[in-house]
């Protein structure tokens, strides 16, 4: 497409157009995975719904690809495109709380910490997952799970209503009575629908909590994990307890000694006192061996969210995989601990988020989300700074994931699949909601424009 065509758009737009000859332009392609490159024809840094609306008319009127681009977090760099048009949202940030009625309204350019921080001076928060740089957007469309799901459910449990931009260029605002069947699919089934440039959610009365990382060797693995998968359903809604294994990373604030030890972790988080939450963990403390690091201690909720982003910054080396998780059988164990003995570095984890508690109190058919009766979403995720090793980090990922999903049903969670799942997988996602998913992307996006996603094809 010539570079003339190409620059049309910036009159329509409040916010700035970003080519291959700018000198921002290769800041502005880099993705948090990078493992991922894509050069783009033309980047529009929107900053407003009009700019939105503008340059998805300009993509559509010119048959081209195109990608939208929320907070950045998108792990298979879905949020980017090669040769098209990306959307990107990030200066839309505007976060407001209404402490009377206990709902907030977030830009589609905020992070999770963004809407912490706002709604942490009101003593609330939302639901959302457990790293404060993760784009909300994208949490929201996949589902969104992470420290408060088992007391409140997931982001889109808690999701009230959508401004959204559509294939042709209009804006509507979908609720459960203004297009319901729109505002149902976006409740866990991606970007397919349009570009949501805002979000109303329910927050929740939540400040300080009791949280923190207790990590054991990781050859006590096995007894921790067969005692978790009994103890998890006796605890408290208000307690979160994922299980990990992993790494202690070589840095602060970790003890030194610790330094490269494999472990198996449980990060917890109990919304109530300190007291409570030590009650709630009192059998952790009692009927397991003595662990190498406790952690715990009382924060406030937006310090827990933060905990793990020096450790994650923009630009490091992802690969990703995930499953639903019914039961954690034996023999599923005996496959988790061959392969945690093996990562191939030592950011490289997995991780099991309980995804029970307030979860299965909503019907399957309430929103696209497709997991309603699952216990954990388990996440491999083979991580490194060195590009050198993305190889590795590919090879060790599959590898374990191949060797976990015969003893898991056959779904995932959107936000944990690779770019390499194929449609099987995304139907899969869905299970028996698929079918009102197609219809709604078939009314709402039938020439699929909106694909640079897990992508629910309109042609079936």
């Amino acid at each position: 497409m010539p570079d003339t065509s190409l620059g049309t758009l910036q009159p329509e737009l409040r916010g700035s157009v970003i080519r291959p000859a700018d000198s921002d332009y290769g800041e502005a392609c880099k993705l948090y995975n990078g493992m991922i490159e894509k050069r783009p024809a033309i980047i529009a840094r929107c900053v407003d719904v009009a700019d939105v609306m503008a340059a998805v008319r300009f993509a559509r009127d010119r048959g081209m690809l195109l990608a939208i681009r929320g907070g950045g977090h998108n792990g298979p760099g879905l949020g980017s495109c090669d040769g098209g048009l990306v959307i990107d949202l990030s200066a839309m940030k505007g976060v407001r709380v209404d402490p009377a009625a206990r709902t907030v309204r977030a830009g589609a350019g905020c992070t999770q910490g963004d809407v912490d921080h706002a709604t942490h001076a009101f003593g609330l928060a939302v639901p959302a997952g457990i790293v404060s740089t993760t784009g909300l957007a994208g949490l929201t469309l996949g589902g969104g799970h992470g420290y408060l799901t088992r007391k409140y459910g997931l982001t889109v449990d808690n999701l009230l209503e959508a401004d959204v931009v559509l294939a042709d260029g209009s804006f509507v605002t979908a609720n459960e009575h203004d297009h319901p069947d729109l505002f149902w699919a976006l409740r866990g089934g991606g970007g397919n629908f349009g570009v949501v440039t805002s979000f109303v959610f329910r927050a929740h009365p939540v400040s300080t909590v009791y949280g923190g990382p207790i990590f054991w060797d990781q050859a006590q693995a096995g007894e921790i994990m067969r005692w978790y998968r009994d103890w998890l359903p006796t605890t408290p809604p208000e307690l979160c307890s994922f299980l990990g294994l992993k790494t202690v990373p070589s840095t602060a604030p970790f003890p030194a000694e610790l330094w490269g030890r494999r472990i198996c972790a449980l990060i917890s988080c109990h919304v109530g006192s300190q007291a409570e939450g030590e009650a709630a963990m009192r059998r952790v403390r009692a009927e397991l061996p003595q662990p190498l690091l406790d952690g715990m201690a009382e924060m406030p909720f937006p310090m827990l969210q933060a905990l793990f982003d020096p450790l994650l910054p923009k630009g490091m080396q992802w690969y990703w995989k995930g499953d639903f998780v019914r039961e954690l059988t034996d023999a599923a164990i005996e496959e988790h601990l061959r392969h945690a003995a093996r990562t191939p570095s030592e950011l490289s984890l997995m991780h099991l988020y309980p995804i029970d508690g307030a979860v299965h109190r909503v019907a399957p058919d309430a929103t696209p989300w497709g997991a309603r009766d699952a216990t954990w979403s388990m996440v491999i995720a083979a991580i490194d700074p060195d590009p050198a090793k993305a190889a590795s980090l590919k090879a060790w990922g599959r590898a374990y994931w191949e060797a976990v999903h015969p003893h898991n049903p056959g779904g995932a969670y959107v936000n944990f699949m690779s770019d390499d799942e194929g449609q099987a997988r995304v139907r899969a996602a869905y299970g028996a909601n698929y079918d009102r998913l197609l219809a709604a992307k078939r009314r709402y996006d039938p020439g699929n424009l909106f694909r640079v996603n897990q992508n629910i094809d309109p042609r079936g």
